[in-house]
């Protein structure tokens, strides 16, 4: 009886280390159920669940579910929410701003340079995120930043006019000049209230996102869209370190892994995503996609270049942010 008492007691202890050693983690993300990145991060979770034997299993909440991309960061660092795979907040620290930076990558060959493994201004994100408990497993490139219009463009092609259109930038210094030094009246909305704002007139359209995201949350408002390249959209797969340092090496070991082919996939397949989803505006929607020249394209840059970037590097700090605009060869 008392070897009996005791295997069922060692037993127990098994199984309740068991217990203990599995995760059970939850990661936001800010498109709706069913768009690409849910989909490749449901994919991402099942291989995760795989690689650890089920130690780790990752619940994902799409559309903002858990809050707002900036109140997840804030709730990230303390240990809050586990994980999410979306933008850098800028409210954090201004200095995030260097991953939006207008116009600082001209094409993809560039942007994986930049934003890719081993990246400089990759490396500075992972070095502002360490810095609030925060720890980057990935970059996930989405695309390559454009204007979407619920009106018919006027000269958009040319920055050295304003056309007068109204557009909703988000509340970032560097959104809001850009559209500025781009001809347009930029208006700071919420993106919660943004799809409002468009469809009652007070304003004409947004700068801010892609191709994928007007599709995604602005396809009802869309009759045109410019693809100035405005910025590179990149997202961020985070994790708490909290969070992280609570699974046991293997476990560390297998996440970080897949979340490194999970970013290698990403970058084989998101300069063709783009070019599916302005197909995608056109298509289906019927929106114009306007075809900008190389020259109209290098203007846009040269004239968002002289006046924006001076003013932006004074709010993240000039020497700072110079220093990693160095290193880009800009």
């Amino acid at each position: 009886m008392k070897h009996f008492l005791t295997t069922t007691a060692a037993t127990a202890l098994i199984a309740l280390g068991s217990i203990a050693s599995a995760a059970d983690l939850k990661m936001s993300h800010v498109r709706p159920q069913d768009a690409t990145i849910d989909k490749e991060l449901r994919a991402f979770s099942e291989q995760v669940a795989e690689a650890t034997g089920g130690d780790v299993s990752i619940n994902i909440f799409p559309a903002s579910a858990l809050g707002d991309y900036t109140t997840v960061q804030e709730r990230i660092s303390v240990g809050a929410i586990d994980m999410a795979t979306q933008p850098a907040a800028t409210g954090a620290d201004r200095k995030m701003q260097i991953s939006s930076f207008p116009f600082l990558a001209a094409n993809w060959d560039q942007a994986r340079d930049i934003y890719g493994p081993g990246g400089v201004v990759r490396d500075v994100m992972a070095g502002l995120y360490a810095e609030q408990g925060i720890t980057m497993l990935a970059a996930y490139p989405v695309y390559f930043g454009g204007i979407s219009l619920n009106t018919d463009p006027v000269n958009p092609g040319d920055p050295s006019q304003s056309n007068g259109i109204k557009v909703r930038v988000p509340g970032i210094k560097s959104f809001q000049l850009t559209g500025e030094a781009l001809g347009y009246i930029p208006s700071p909305i919420p993106f919660s209230e943004a799809f409002t704002a468009i469809q009652t007139g007070v304003v004409d359209g947004v700068i801010g996102s892609g191709a994928e995201g007007y599709y995604a949350s602005f396809r009802d408002v869309t009759k045109a869209y410019v693809p100035a390249n405005t910025h590179f959209e990149v997202w961020y797969m985070i994790i708490s370190d909290e969070s992280l340092a609570a699974l046991d090496e293997d476990d560390q070991a297998a996440l970080m892994a897949s979340a490194e082919e999970f970013e290698a996939t990403r970058w084989t397949v998101a300069e063709e995503d783009q070019g599916k989803w302005e197909q995608r505006l056109s298509d289906e929607l019927g929106a114009t996609v306007v075809d900008l020249t190389d020259d109209q394209l290098a203007a846009m840059a040269d004239k968002v270049r002289a006046e924006v970037w001076p003013v932006v590097l004074e709010d993240v700090g000039t020497e700072w942010g110079q220093a990693i605009l160095d290193k880009v060869g800009q």
